[in-house]
C-alpha cells in the first residue's frame, strides 16, 4: 500500500472540524499544554529538534520562535493540516521544515535529531502502527536523545474532556493508558521511560512522558 492510499484520522477528528481546530484547543487550555511540554523537553539553540504529527504547526512556531537557532523538521500525514501549518510559519517569518508521511515509516537516516516531541497525536495513531512508530521515532533519535510526548490521557487514568469526547472516539482514547504508552516505548527500546507529569485542562486530562534513546 502506498501513502496516498493509506488512511489516517485528521488532526481534528474530521475534515470538517479543522477550521475550528486551532481557536478551539485554544479556548481550552491548548496553549498552557504545549508550553509545559516545550519546558519539559529542554531544547537548546543547538538541538535539531523533530516534530511528529505536527498538524497545524502550532507548538512548532511556538518552538522556532523560542529558539530560532535550532534546526526543526516538522512531519504530519495530513496535506490540509500542513497547508495551514505553512501559511502559520510563513506570516510569523520563521523557517521550519514541513515533511508529509506517515510516523511508521520516516524519512531520515538514524541518528538525526536530539529531540523528539508529538503533542496531541499518539491516540491518533492505529493501535497496530503505534510499536513501529516508536521504533522509527527511536531510530531517528541521536544516542542519549529525547522523546518527549504529550497526549490525552486514557479513560483508565483519568476524567475525558468534552472536546476530547467530542473530536474523539472511546476506542482510541483507551489505547492511551498511561501503562500501555509506557510499555510500547520500553518495547521500541527507549530507556527511563516515565509518565513525569499531567494536567486538567477543559479539553481532558492530558499526560507527559520521557523517553530517552
Amino acid at each position: 500500500m502506498t501513502d496516498s492510499e493509506r488512511t489516517f484520522l485528521p488532526a481534528a477528528g474530521r475534515d470538517i472540524f479543522l477550521p475550528l481546530y486551532d481557536p478551539i484547543v485554544k479556548l481550552f487550555g491548548g496553549d498552557a499544554a504545549r508550553e509545559a511540554l516545550l519546558a519539559q523537553a529542554r531544547i537548546s539553540p543547538s538541538h535539531r529538534v523533530f516534530d511528529l504529527g505536527c498538524g497545524t504547526g502550532t507548538l512548532d512556531v511556538l518552538i522556532k520562535g523560542r529558539f530560532p537557532g535550532a534546526e526543526l523538521v516538522a512531519f504530519d500525514p495530513d496535506p490540509k493540516a500542513l497547508a495551514r501549518a505553512r501559511k502559520k510559519a510563513a506570516r510569523a517569518g520563521l523557517a521550519i521544515q514541513f515533511d508529509q508521511g506517515f510516523g511508521d515509516q520516516l524519512p531520515y537516516p538514524e541518528a538525526s535529531f536530539d529531540r523528539a516531541l508529538s503533542s496531541f497525536v499518539f491516540h491518533h495513531i492505529p493501535a497496530e502502527e503505534k510499536g513501529k512508530t516508536l521504533r522509527e521515532v527511536h531510530r531517528v533519535l541521536r544516542p542519549g536523545g529525547e522523546f518527549h510526548m504529550a497526549d490525552f490521557e486514557g479513560p483508565e487514568d483519568g476524567k475525558q474532556g468534552f472536546v476530547s469526547r467530542l473530536l474523539h472516539s472511546h476506542a482510541h482514547l483507551k489505547e492511551n493508558s498511561a501503562a500501555n504508552v509506557i510499555a510500547l516505548m520500553k518495547e521500541a527500546g527507549f530507556s527511563e521511560v516515565a509518565k513525569v507529569g499531567r494536567m486538567s485542562k477543559l479539553f481532558g486530562a492530558v499526560a507527559y512522558y520521557r523517553a530517552v534513546k
